[in-house]
């Protein structure tokens, strides 16, 4: 019998198939909401109306509007979003974007908690991986809810986890407390049109990782296995619907709804392995797109672990439509299929940056939970070296 522990989070409600600002609206009322600050995209700000449409339906709830998040959240986007939300006396963070936007948000929100305004304030709320295990902080979580309406597929929406850049060190770290979920996700497939197609196919790509990681750990559960077969065929499906026909929201909202189920598994406590590891070294020390990272790195994880777990990954490439092929052959289809990059020197690493790299990657909590074990940085260098 399998013993499993499931997690919850502060999410009370996912709102999906709506109108993205008629919906924030009724939402901010729900809540009570009287000073609602936007965090977005600067694409969605200077390229569309679609924020403008939000501010519109607010009103005079609408407190004011930040578009200076770079990616991969340096602490200086970090610390300047607050400093905007701090002097709008928000009582409602709202993030409207993609991933990068999305982590942003809810570091905001720890940050009004916790008054921070310079770069040392962040040091005491991340964890540290060190060669002793996993140190985690505790502190007091966000008072200020967040609402997140994303516009990508990397699904950091649903997860109290949210990453920021030290731009000192150019490390990604990881910042953790149950109520930084937000209280409410609005999948609205229509305001996803805006998102350029590498954008949204690469980070729907990050999505199907999320399933791949769950499938592949050892350390998973009957309920989080069901829910990455069924986001992988939601993924599959959806992914190359919307690539053939950008305007099919049905596909795009199959789309949303399988990074949802991708990121359950995570929340629930199933711990990722090598390639989200080494995704979040790419982004924070190589400046690699959040959805790159996956697409480079994922088949080269599935092969490197098949020794250790080839009979869980057979349930990839049957929820993947080719049971009788190696993992990560039907993954390495799949991205190919959808144009993406395959290797780390089509993401711009070359040779001679893996030992950076390496060391990067053991700085992550993930790698110590890959199903294969890498037990320092030369078994790491040498798992990298497969991927130029």
């Amino acid at each position: 019998m399998t013993a499993a522990t499931f997690e919850q989070t502060a999410t009370e409600r996912v709102l999906m198939g709506q109108p993205a600002a008629e919906t924030l609206c009724a939402e901010a009322k729900r809540l009570g909401a009287q000073r609602v600050f936007l965090i977005a995209s600067d694409s969605l700000v200077r390229d569309t109306d679609e924020v403008r449409r939000v501010q519109d339906a607010l009103g005079a709830r609408c407190a004011g509007v930040y578009s200076g998040v770079k990616p991969h959240v340096p602490r200086a986007s970090v610390l300047a979003a607050a400093e905007k939300a701090r002097a709008a006396g928000a009582d409602l963070i709202v993030s409207l974007g993609g991933g990068s936007v999305t982590d942003a948000a809810k570091i905001v929100a720890l940050a009004l908690r916790h008054g921070w305004q310079q770069h040392e304030d962040f040091d005491p709320y991340h964890f540290v991986v060190t060669d002793q295990g996993l140190s985690w902080p505790v502190f007091d979580g966000p008072e200020v809810r967040v609402v997140c309406v994303p516009t990508t597929l990397s699904g950091g929406e649903f997860n109290p986890l949210s990453g920021a850049t030290d731009e000192r060190v150019k490390l990604k770290q990881g910042y953790l407390h149950r109520r930084m979920a937000p209280v409410c996700v609005i999948l609205d497939p229509a305001l996803t049109r805006h998102t350029p197609e590498w954008l949204w196919l690469s980070t729907g790509v990050r999505a199907v990782d999320h399933a791949c990681e769950t499938l592949g750990s050892l350390m998973s559960n009957p309920f989080c296995d069901g829910l990455a077969e069924s986001a992988l065929r939601l993924l599959a499906e959806g992914l190359m619907r919307v690539k053939a026909d950008p305007t099919d929201m049905e596909g795009r909202l199959k789309c949303q709804i399988g990074a949802w189920q991708s990121m359950i598994p995570i929340i629930a406590g199933v711990p990722m392995g090598i390639s989200h590891a080494t995704g979040h070294a790419l982004g924070g020390t190589f400046d690699v797109p959040h959805g790159h990272t996956s697409c480079v790195m994922a088949p080269y994880a599935l092969a490197f672990n098949e020794p250790v777990n080839g009979a869980r990954q057979a349930r990839i490439s049957a929820a993947l439509g080719r049971a009788n092929e190696p993992a990560s052959q039907v993954t390495d289809r799949l991205i190919r299929a959808l144009g993406m990059p395959r290797s780390l020197t089509e993401v711009g690493v070359k040779a001679a940056d893996v030992p950076r790299l390496a060391e990067a990657v053991m700085h992550d909590l993930w790698t110590r939970t890959n199903a294969r074990p890498l037990e320092d940085v030369d078994a790491v260098a040498t798992f990298l070296r497969t991927a130029l």
